[in-house]
């Protein structure tokens, strides 16, 4: 049997019918566990639901249906033939922590049944709604369309990437738009945020895809978002430059072809009446897929340096520098000195056509056994087309060289097709212990759940963007929380030593920075989740900072517990994240400075060491001024932080013996 890692408190499941006569029910409703949600779901000739908040209705989705080729149109001229309920309470332990290492999941059901072999099933926790459909057809069907609407109130702004094909990086700047400007021609990637009128905030996303298309949101021109999907490739070009292979040239009329026999992907709607309950939320993680692999003990998180974004900035070394094997080791010295796990290969290791095609160079044999005796380990990039086509030959290689982990770049797609290839490479991966990084990638949909070897991914913009634009700023810092990272885990690269305010930034390619003070870049550790944390800059300046460094050594990349302190969209945020008894406190702001009283009352009785990095008084003009300070804590207490415009705060927390205060 899998395992399952549950651990079970309680579970309350019972089935009840509610009518003898269920056809004649035009309205059914169901309640969160804490009775402050409620979904009131309509049926006849379409399929709809609201929900109400403290009994303020925030969003209704209409016409629930999905179209096959076969089986007609299933959602519409219906009537409920059969009403089940559930109730759940449990405990879920992850096999690799994030937020947290137990998730408490309480939920009630309802499951419709409108005797078509068809399924509509509801789901009510206290901080979200999720539906789904699931259908009872024999052999495969062909789908060509799904169907669902979303209204908001008319003076609802939306927090989106929009984009105009479904061809897409994910790498938008996110818009703050009414929802009425989103026309037709806007389409918008998951997951968007929706600031709805005197109400909670609301992230539509989804959960547990698999052998289907990415669900997307278009604009209407209206209150509303309508769902939409990419096309099945019937056509991919493999022309031109590797980067661009597996385009899509030409899409189907229809969307999937699957079995017909199946459940499809979790809609989640999370809401949260105030704002830092969106950085809690994990409920796309609960509605995943359980786990599918036996072992997990192999799975390492960890932090990473790699050779490609700081372009092999080296210096003070005896060789030139280069992807070659001197630089190579000159890398991995570097992570075992600083307890770092993986060291990776980014672009130009290989032949972007053939990963079997080793830069002439590197000598993989020399540098693998290097690592291993380092107990580092090494990560390769590669272009997602090109592995699709050598799979099996290429990751078995990999695993005579002892690889321990691949990132997988440019697929910038989320069709039917590229959904399955993500399943399968972390099938493959697993099977030869090796941990993914997915780049040029969808959101987070779940996979992770399943296979946890899926650390991390993109799906983001990230700190590679201050090479030619000024999108990844504090801003852009202080949304990524509440929307990016309600799907999981990012892959932002945070902690660079090259610091700039506003007025002093400057997109450059070869000598990357990035926006806001040393302070705020270090706080992204602790802020922006991630089981695999990248270091953006070259080993000789993080050497140069030995100081940051070494406390950036110290912090984790999984957390058993997470608190938010104070949150706002898109302005500030403060939270605290423990690792067994350590605690780390994290502080970041917009472009404006700000000041906060932290009141350290989720501490034990102590007392503890606090080692703190903070803005320099000269933040505000040259943003890597900082300042290290150390001392004593105790439950309880409260400290007054200030911040610099793109400022930060960073402390480090642990327990300390009582003549250590004297």
């Amino acid at each position: 049997m899998k395992k399952t890692r549950i651990l079970w408190l309680s579970l309350f499941v019972g089935a009840v019918l509610f009518n003898t006569n269920p056809g004649f029910c035009k309205r059914v409703e169901l309640l969160s566990p804490d009775e402050r949600i409620m979904i009131s779901v309509d049926s006849g000739d379409q399929v709809k639901f609201s929900i109400t908040v403290d009994q303020k209705e925030i969003v209704s989705v209409s016409g629930i249906s999905m179209t096959f080729a076969d089986q007609g149109v299933l959602g519409r001229d219906v009537e409920i033939t059969d009403i089940r309920r559930n109730t759940v309470s449990r405990r879920v332990k992850p096999a690799i922590k994030e937020k947290s290492n137990v998730i408490q999941e309480r939920y009630n059901e309802l499951r419709l049944d409108f005797g078509q072999q068809y399924v509509l099933t509801l789901r009510a926790y206290d901080d979200g709604v999720a539906y789904r459909f699931s259908t009872s057809f024999a052999g495969d069907v062909t789908i060509q369309s799904e169907q669902n609407r979303f209204h908001f109130k008319s003076k609802s702004f939306v927090y989106c990437q929009k984009e105009k094909s479904f061809r897409s990086s994910y790498e938008k700047p996110y818009s703050h738009v009414p929802i009425q400007e989103l026309t037709t021609g806007d389409l918008c990637c998951l997951p968007l945020l929706v600031d709805i009128a005197n109400g909670p905030k609301v992230v539509i996303t989804e959960s547990d895809l698999e052998d289907y298309p990415g669900m997307w949101l278009r604009g209407t021109g209206e209150a509303s978002l309508d769902a939409a999907f990419a096309g099945y490739p019937l056509k991919e070009s493999y022309e031109g430059r590797a980067y661009g292979h597996g385009r899509v040239t030409e899409h189907a009329d229809y969307i999937a072809k699957t079995r017909g026999t199946r459940t499809y992907p979790w809609r989640v709607i999370a809401i949260a009446r105030q704002d830092q309950d969106l950085i809690t939320n994990q409920l796309v993680y609960l509605l995943a897929k359980p786990l599918q692999l036996e072992d997990v003990s192999w799975i390492r998180p960890g932090k990473v340096t790699f050779d490609w974004w700081a372009r092999r900035n080296i210096y003070g070394t005896n060789f030139k520098a280069g992807v070659n094997t001197k630089t190579a080791k000159y890398f991995i010295d570097f992570a075992a000195d600083y307890g770092i796990e993986y060291f990776l290969f980014d672009d130009g290791w290989s032949n972007r056509k053939d990963l079997l095609d080793v830069n002439s160079e590197l000598d993989m044999d020399v540098i693998t056994a290097y690592a291993k005796q380092k107990n580092v380990g090494i990560m390769l990039w590669m272009v997602w087309a090109t592995l699709d086509r050598q799979c099996e030959q290429v990751l078995d290689r990999f695993s005579q060289w002892g690889i321990k982990g691949i990132k997988i770049d440019f697929m910038n797609r989320d069709d039917q097709k590229m959904v399955n290839f993500y399943h399968r490479i972390a099938q493959e991966a697993a099977k030869r212990h090796m941990v993914i990084d997915f780049h040029g990638s969808y959101k987070p949909a779940g996979l992770r759940r399943a296979y946890p070897n899926v650390l991390t991914r993109e799906g983001l913009i990230e700190f590679e963007y201050n090479g030619w634009t000024d999108h990844a700023n504090p801003e852009h810092h202080t949304l990524l929380p509440f929307i990016r990272m309600v799907a999981g885990p990012m892959d932002y690269i945070p902690g660079t030593m090259n610091n700039a305010q506003k007025k002093n930034f400057r997109p450059v390619g070869d000598r990357p920075m990035g926006q806001g003070t040393r302070a705020h870049s270090i706080a992204l550790f602790v802020i922006l989740e991630s089981p695999m944390q990248m270091l953006p800059d070259a080993p000789s300046d993080y050497y140069r900072e030995h100081e940051c460094m070494e406390f950036i050594s110290h912090i984790p990349v999984v957390w058993d517990e997470t608190r938010v302190l104070e949150a706002k969209v898109g302005d500030y945020v403060v939270l605290a994240r423990r690792d067994g008894s350590e605690w780390f406190v994290g502080a970041i702001t917009d472009w404006q400075s700000r000041e906060f009283d932290i009141r350290f009352d989720f501490l034990d009785e102590g007392p503890y060491q606090i080692e703190v990095i903070k803005d320099g008084l000269n933040a505000d003009i040259r943003a890597i001024d900082y300042k290290k300070e150390t001392g004593m804590i105790r439950k309880g207490e409260i400290r007054t932080i200030k911040l610099a415009p793109g400022g930060g705060w960073i402390a480090r927390i642990y327990k300390t013996k009582i003549k250590d205060m004297k």
